[in-house]
């Protein structure tokens, strides 16, 4: 073989592992389905998305498995809600995965919580209160609003991590603010009639979304965030019910109906389960469908 010959051959066979790296998508490692679901619509194909828990995990309470860290470990751009929601187990990623290109301060690294305006943020820290969290309440992903500011940051970060796709992710950008404004505009038509109606939670996990649509919180049945409401505590909100009537109480796919069920029963309102995240409930596959299906259940028992 002539040495042009044996250069050709070499070239055909380097070429497959080539293409394969110019081609290899960028991987994002998610906390929870809902930064999953957004990044699928900033990155599209051109990222390989991994999410650390599902709609029915408690997002406070998850294991930092094997698979986790070794997803955590491959992924180049990590996106959590923060606010120490993932302080049961992220850091025992960043400890187990060692990977330096996802920490705090670097483009790989985005915590949604650190843009936007928490609510509930505690005046003095005390764990015996239950699942405190010092930088406020960090279920941000009930109000789509806050969606938004997420996929600018996310689209930017992206940019920085992977440049060759930059004009991609500002276009995927830009078409999903069309779509997610003029969908905001459409919900918060809908949810008129859910202004000021006064309703009962089973966990602290709403605030944003009440805020978004002017409902009323009159009651909590946890007595302390993440513990498991006593009977003689839901006995108390029942009493309370007297003096401040509610027309529904929520909880989130994840939790346990059981005392939403019992409240139900005693005070003659209904117990509605929401989906909390994408993948709570049928017809929740994509951010879209998480808030249409939200609106659906809160207005069906509004009626």
């Amino acid at each position: 073989m002539s040495r042009s010959m044996f250069l050709g051959a070499l070239l055909l066979l380097a070429l497959p592992s080539a293409m394969s790296n110019a081609q290899a998508a960028t991987r994002v490692f998610a906390c929870e389905p809902e930064w999953a679901a957004l990044a699928g619509e900033i990155g599209g194909d051109a990222l390989e998305i991994y999410s650390a828990t599902t709609a029915l995990q408690d997002p406070h309470r998850i294991q930092a498995r094997p698979s986790l860290i070794a997803a955590y470990r491959r992924a180049d751009l990590l996106i959590c809600t923060g606010a120490e929601l993932e302080i049961g187990w992220l850091p025992a990623l960043q400890r187990k995965g060692n990977n330096p290109r996802l920490q705090p301060g670097k483009p790989g690294w985005l915590e949604v919580s650190s843009l936007i305006e928490m609510l509930e943020v505690p005046q003095s820290l005390d764990r015996a209160g239950g699942d405190v969290h010092p930088a406020g309440n960090p279920h941000i992903q009930t109000d789509p609003r806050h969606f938004l500011v997420a996929a600018q940051e996310l689209a930017a970060r992206l940019a920085q991590v992977d440049p060759a796709q930059a004009d991609l992710y500002r276009e995927r950008l830009e078409d999903f603010q069309r779509r997610w404004h003029a969908a905001i505009t459409q919900w918060q038509t809908r949810a008129a009639p859910l202004r000021g109606l006064p309703v009962i939670s089973a966990h602290r996990g709403f605030p944003y979304l009440y805020r978004w649509l002017g409902l009323e919180r009159v009651a909590t049945l946890e007595a302390r965030p993440g513990i498991p409401p006593s009977a003689g505590h839901l006995q108390t909100v029942l009493e309370g019910l007297k003096s401040r009537p509610a027309h529904m109480i929520l909880y989130a796919a994840y939790q346990n109906a059981r005392p939403a069920q019992w409240m139900a029963e005693h005070a003659g309102i209904p117990a509605v389960k929401l989906p909390y995240t994408v993948g709570g409930m049928a017809g929740t596959d994509d951010l879209f469908g998480l808030f249409e299906v939200t609106l659906d259940q809160l207005l069906a028992a509004a009626s």
